[in-house]
């Protein structure tokens, strides 16, 4: 069953409602998988249709501080209301990933259920219990560090579904072959190849955010950190296949946020949260 449950202390003049939802069994995933499904001011109220946010590790939607920055968004009118659908992970290392292909140590290896459950089970039980525009347009995908990766590869190769994407910290470093066993940039990042094998299409829109201090690692000893330069290098892949990037630019199909003394935790993705909503659901 569906539970109204209060929103966190921390937003106590919140207008958005968030609903404990416990209903949905996942058969390729053999769990029941918990959503939190933040729906906008008005809903109950209304008859209308509204567009969807899907968000994984839902489970962290406190520490994002997600109904006090809905709350604020909605009161300043600075996004279009919209119906969050936060999915509360398990064995997020083996369920997150790419759909294609586990890494080198095997991690991600039921990626391709995870899948499976989005496309068949999740956004079929959404559509019927919720009500949500179930056109591409109106459906955003997002995620974390790792899934932030479940979320590209899902957006990237399913444009039936979505148009959108958001990434926070992707661990765009998700890679078919040990450094040991000989590494190389050019040839064993997954999403980097999956991107290069996959094709073009002129709806999907993307945003990235990296911090500089998302972590400590550089693996090619240039001076930047791996997780900035293996998204700047997915964002290079995109741009060979014909999506637009620009600086600045509103317009463009990639907008990239990098964070001076970003983390990897969600109290940087918490501060740069209000960015990625009003760039996916701005008024029209």
């Amino acid at each position: 069953m569906a539970d109204v449950i209060p929103a966190p202390s921390y937003a106590e003049h919140a207008t958005v409602t968030v609903r404990r939802d416990d209903s949905l069994h996942s058969v390729p995933l053999n769990r029941t998988v918990r959503l939190d499904v933040v729906l906008p001011p008005g809903y109950e109220a209304s008859q209308q249709a509204y567009p969807v946010l899907y968000m994984n590790d839902g489970q962290d939607l406190e520490r994002l501080r997600m109904t006090a920055i809905l709350d604020s968004l909605y009161q300043k009118r600075a996004i279009r209301p919209f119906v969050l659908v936060a999915i509360h992970a398990s064995d997020r290392i083996q369920e997150y990933g790419t759909a294609a292909q586990a890494d080198y140590m095997q991690r991600g290896s039921k990626a391709g259920l995870y899948s499976d459950f989005v496309l068949r089970e999740l956004i079929p039980y959404v559509k019927k219990h919720y009500r949500i525009h179930t056109d591409p347009a109106s459906s955003v995908f997002a995620g974390f560090s790792l899934g932030g990766v479940s979320a590209f590869d899902m957006v990237f190769h399913h444009p039936d579904q979505f148009s959108k994407v958001g990434v926070f910290s992707g661990s765009f470093w998700w890679r078919s072959k040990s450094t040991a066993d000989g590494y190389r940039d050019e040839t064993d990042r997954i999403m980097h190849n999956l991107v290069r094998k996959g094709s073009y299409h002129k709806s999907l829109k993307f945003w990235f955010e990296t911090g500089t201090d998302d972590e400590t690692s550089d693996r090619n000893n240039n001076g930047v950190i791996d997780s900035i330069d293996d998204t700047l290098d997915l964002i290079s892949e995109l741009v060979k296949k014909g999506y637009t990037y620009s600086v600045g630019s509103k317009l463009a199909d990639i907008r990239y946020v990098e964070i001076k003394g970003g983390k990897h935790n969600q109290e940087t993705w918490s501060e740069i949260m209000p960015d990625f909503l009003t760039w996916a659901f701005a008024k029209e």
